[in-house]
């Protein structure tokens, strides 16, 4: 087992929840944390709820770091409408997130490593940027190497996720774009999201 895959199954564990709903989480037999005291549950704070909140969102996203994340939370913020709307938009749009839900990839972090690979151009041109966030209407295309790995083929023949609404694909020609900004509850999210919580937690 590889030192990505211990990680991905101690995030489940610690969070209890199967936070990609996939088939092989330890969460499917075992629904409590790690170690001797997993078993013990008591009745979390008001802060530890929005912790919680905070660090399933981040999870599930390939754990994103929190000087990131917090800069997320300060874009949403910033931008009109509705906070936690808005950091789930700025969530989906990035790049490796964009190409997990094309299905060009099995999880998150396989999307990242192959944006940092370099086997994504936007718009023509390639990005090694994970978190490079994608404009509604830019085209995403993998590059003539990707298409033939079989990682990407038995990605896209996986009945495990369908593509959600927002997003377009075309999986003979490997391309895809974003056709608009997803509200909460467009994401297929395999667990519940509440980033209103996320947001209480970062103003306090």
């Amino acid at each position: 087992m590889t030192k990505r895959a211990e990680s991905k199954y101690k995030i489940d564990r610690r969070l209890q929840v199967n936070l990609w709903g996939r088939p092989k989480s330890p969460i499917n037999k075992r629904e409590y944390g790690p170690g001797q005291h997993g078993q013990r549950r008591k009745k979390p704070s008001d802060f530890g709820v929005q912790l919680m909140a905070k660090q399933k969102l981040k999870g599930y996203y390939g754990n994103i770091s929190e000087r990131q994340f917090r800069r997320y939370y300060a874009e949403a913020m910033r931008a009109k409408g509705d906070s936690s709307q808005n950091l789930i938009g700025i969530l989906e749009t990035r790049l490796d997130a964009l190409v997990y839900r094309m299905k060009f990839v099995t999880t998150v972090f396989a999307a990242r490593q192959f944006v940092n690979h370099g086997h994504v151009k936007v718009n023509g041109k390639r990005v090694t940027v994970p978190s490079y966030i994608v404009k509604v209407g830019d085209k995403l295309e993998l590059r003539p190497k990707a298409r033939e790995m079989a990682a990407v083929k038995e990605a896209i023949e996986s009945p495990e996720r369908d593509v959600p609404d927002y997003v377009e694909v075309d999986h003979s020609k490997h391309t895809g774009s974003l056709k608009r900004i997803p509200a909460l509850a467009d994401v297929p999210y395999p667990v519940q999201m509440e980033p209103n919580l996320v947001i209480e937690f970062y103003s306090r």
